[in-house]
């Protein structure tokens, strides 16, 4: 069994490897903002209305398990099998009610103005990568106060295929004009973390509403409970010496 400070070594390891650093690529949902919360609400109020579950609410678990970080088509398909179009205008319905619970409620991830001063103070190349509508990914990295801080937003359904195929990564890295072996993804969905291993990146996720045994399957890099977390700034030292140590 891999300990907590076994895994802070090989997390080291393993962004030691990218120097020097070019890019970082983010997931929105739930890894700039803690938004899962809000998805969560909205999707238990507007199931339990039309009696979905024969009424009963939805639980944390299984928005955690089945919805969280899926592409709205295939959440659709999950919560209505005998019926897309049913499936889909409920997800679009869905997502309009998110977007006015975000306006009020919308809260960055903690740490997140440090990291983000970090990638910009190194001149590193970032984009958001995101199976969240247009909409909505452009309505929160609006309230989060970084619409110039990005220099691409990728959305998974103008992809071929959204997360957790790769498509989206792959396509952040196109935007960007970046190596993935110099590249690294925050992540906190199941999904969005196979995305970024499938792309052949190091991925680290966050535990922020996700379940930890359920992340830790998708095989990221490392976790981290939030941005704050010392096991994120020890990985980052490792990999600044590693770049200095190149040059």
């Amino acid at each position: 069994m891999t300990t907590s400070s076994d895994s802070c070594i090989e997390s080291k390891g393993s962004l030691a490897r990218l120097a020097p650093l070019e890019a970082v690529l983010f997931d929105v949902d739930g890894t700039l903002c803690d938004s899962d919360l809000l998805h969560y609400y909205a999707f238990r109020e507007m199931l339990q209305e039309i009696g979905y579950n024969g009424g009963t609410p939805i639980t944390e678990e299984f928005y955690s398990e089945n919805i969280s970080g899926t592409h709205d088509e295939d959440c659709a398909v999950f919560l209505f099998p005998d019926d897309r179009e049913r499936g889909l205008k409920f997800v679009e319905d869905k997502e309009a009610m998110f977007r006015k619970l975000a306006k009020d409620q919308l809260k960055p991830l903690n740490g997140l103005n440090k990291v983000i001063k970090w990638v910009e103070s190194r001149g590193l190349k970032r984009a958001a990568v995101t199976n969240a509508p247009r909409p909505n990914a452009e309505l929160m990295i609006s309230m989060l106060g970084l619409s110039d801080f990005f220099d691409a937003v990728i959305i998974g359904s103008e992809c071929e295929h959204g997360k957790p195929h790769p498509d989206p990564y792959l396509e952040g890295l196109e935007a960007l004009k970046a190596s993935k072996d110099h590249t690294f993804i925050f992540e906190d969905s199941v999904s969005g973390i196979k995305a970024g291993v499938a792309a052949e990146m190091p991925v680290i996720g966050i535990t922020n509403r996700n379940s930890e045994h359920l992340l830790m399957e998708a095989k990221p890099t490392f976790l981290i409970k939030d941005y704050d977390d010392p096991k994120l700034w020890a990985a980052l030292d490792e990999l600044e010496k590693a770049g200095a140590h190149s040059v």
